[in-house]
């Protein structure tokens, strides 16, 4: 899977994109990325990539041209999304890792910055806007690191046992259940007996409780989707 990134401070990828399992995958071309600046694309002799806002206001706006050139400048494999980072876009979930994981071949992702990009990029250029939360962070790099490892960690070949990425939080409409390791005893704290019965069925059957228990304190909301879920399908 291709990874395109467009932003203005491509060093902020370097250690992460070397790091863990997600510079693992890279190295083993299970995904690649490749990063674009389009400062690169500019015209002028000062190379803007931003101006003032028609109508006035604070702050300044991500210019249109370096943008659309950037991103045209790139290949364009078959199954291709053009992402923005943005606090108004649409939140991050599981389902979304998911599904650019099985269903895509090309993620392009800009990396908003300032008050935001050009409209235009928004009407005319980008499929999707995508967004961390409800919040507002200093640049569209974080959130983009944080789709990038969401989805290549899905990829197959990236997780040692793929089993477990089965039994992670939201991946059945569930948080995760709780994980004890070895000592069994730490500072008087001990773990569930049932862990140490040997008993697999009742371990299953425990942590599938846990899991409806965790969610149902933690996120209502989640257990709520989870419930009517359930529901329909008896």
């Amino acid at each position: 899977m291709r990874f395109d990134l467009v932003t203005l401070f491509p060093e902020f990828f370097n250690s992460p994109l070397e790091s863990g399992l997600i510079g693992k995958a890279l190295a083993k071309k299970i995904a690649e990325v490749h990063l674009t600046n389009p400062r690169d694309f500019t015209t002028d002799k000062h190379h803007r990539v931003d101006d003032e806002p028609y109508g006035g206001g604070v702050g300044m706006v991500l210019k249109p041209e370096p943008i659309f050139a950037a991103v045209e400048a790139l290949p364009r494999l078959p199954r291709r999304h053009l992402l923005l980072m943005t606090p108004q876009g649409e939140p991050m979930q599981q389902q979304m890792f998911q599904d650019f994981a099985q269903n895509v071949d090309q993620l392009v992702i800009i990396c908003g910055h300032y008050e935001g990009v050009d409209e235009r990029v928004v009407d005319h250029l980008v499929t999707r806007e995508v967004s961390l939360g409800d919040f507002v962070l200093t640049c569209g790099e974080i959130p983009a690191l944080a789709l990038l490892n969401g989805v290549i960690r899905l990829l197959p070949g990236t997780v040692g046992k793929e089993e477990s990425l089965k039994l992670e939080s939201f991946e059945a409409g569930l948080l995760d259940y709780p994980h004890y390791t070895r000592p069994a005893e730490f500072r008087g704290w001990g773990i569930p007996e049932v862990l140490r019965s040997g008993n697999h069925g009742e371990i299953e059957r425990w942590r599938y409780e846990q899991q409806q228990q965790r969610t149902r304190d933690r996120r209502p909301d989640l257990y709520a989707k989870w419930l009517k879920a359930q529901q329909s399908q008896n």
